[in-house]
């Protein structure tokens, strides 16, 4: 698979672009264990044309995470274009547009999903960004605004049309959010269409290694991108790449890895920011993170990690952590 000159090579794995998750350390993890491609935070139009530090700084990429896109928002064509351009001396690989975030804040302004409600305006501004910058432009959408607007298959042709270089499509509506199962019948239909000739990457529910090869097999996806199931868990990349090619795999990783991952992760992000900031960035995987289902009573350790202000009381929390599932395995 390939998008512009980039050669992801065969049935390759994407990290989603996601506000407050996807910053530096997380990505730098996901891709040592076996992301093809990985996004920053998706980032407003309007805040990159006002020069807005904190949103710049959320597209401060790394050489080592490359290849990397940078995923923006926006309602209008001018605004758009004009951060397209922006980003473009940021110097991604890719730069991706939201056309799927379904939050109020963003979708009921007009932007992200919002925009499945206005289709013209949609290609208006998928078009001029093309036309704008020389980096790869890709797309990222959903099925349609509810089940009574399903505009996929038809919407793939005329974002393939502007321009776009690749597509990907969440397996839901804008009304179900998060909500439901993602469905993804809709996107094995646009993949199968004959006059599709861009990469579609699949996007919705991949939460184990069958479901990925479920997407690949069932579906005939290009590429799979992979969101809120990486909470905690950036090794779910290596997880999916042992069971599609175990010919390659290795030792799979003990629960000492595991947490040793996470408190890398708390580290990295407090050396690359502050210890307060750090820590927000990092709380909230490892109070998502699977690995601690097997402790009793978890909620109240959950509650302990996302209230934890000091690098030293989340260390302590995650070695409590690996002594009870220790205690409890044994």
């Amino acid at each position: 698979m390939k998008i512009g000159n980039i050669d992801f090579g065969d049935k390759p794995l994407f990290l989603a672009p996601m506000e407050d998750v996807t910053d530096i350390g997380f990505r730098m993890l996901c891709k040592r264990f076996g992301a093809a491609m990985v996004y920053t935070e998706f980032v407003s139009a309007d805040a990159i044309v006002r020069s807005i530090k904190s949103t710049l700084n959320k597209m401060t990429i790394n050489e080592e995470e490359r290849p990397v896109g940078i995923q923006i928002y926006g309602k209008d064509v001018d605004s758009m274009v004009e951060a397209a351009k922006i980003v473009e001396q940021w110097h991604p690989d890719v730069i991706d547009l939201n056309f799927g975030c379904p939050v109020k804040k963003v979708a009921g302004k007009g932007a992200g999903a919002g925009l499945l409600r206005n289709i013209p305006l949609m290609l208006d501004i998928a078009r001029n960004v093309v036309k704008a910058v020389n980096v790869p432009v890709t797309a990222k959408t959903r099925l349609g605004w509810d089940k009574e607007h399903y505009v996929i298959t038809d919407l793939a042709e005329q974002l393939q049309d502007c321009g776009i270089q690749a597509l990907t499509i969440h397996g839901r509506t804008r009304s179900q959010m998060y909500t439901g199962d993602a469905d993804w019948t809709l996107i094995g239909e646009v993949k199968r269409n004959p006059r599709i000739h861009i990469p579609i990457i699949g996007n919705g529910d991949i939460t184990s290694p069958e479901r990925a090869v479920e997407a690949f097999e069932k579906y005939g996806v290009d590429a799979v991108m992979i969101g809120r199931a990486t909470f905690g868990r950036p090794w779910l990349f290596k997880e999916i790449l042992d069971y599609m090619y175990p010919e390659k795999a290795g030792a799979p990783l003990t629960l000492d890895d595991k947490i040793d991952i996470l408190l890398e992760q708390l580290h990295i992000n407090v050396e690359r920011i502050d210890e307060y900031r750090g820590i927000l960035h990092t709380r909230r995987h490892l109070a998502a993170s699977p690995i601690f289902k097997g402790i009793p009573d978890f909620r109240q350790t959950r509650i302990a990690m996302l209230r934890a202000n000091t690098v030293d009381e989340l260390t302590a929390i995650l070695e409590n952590c690996r002594r009870i599932l220790k205690e409890t395995s044994a």
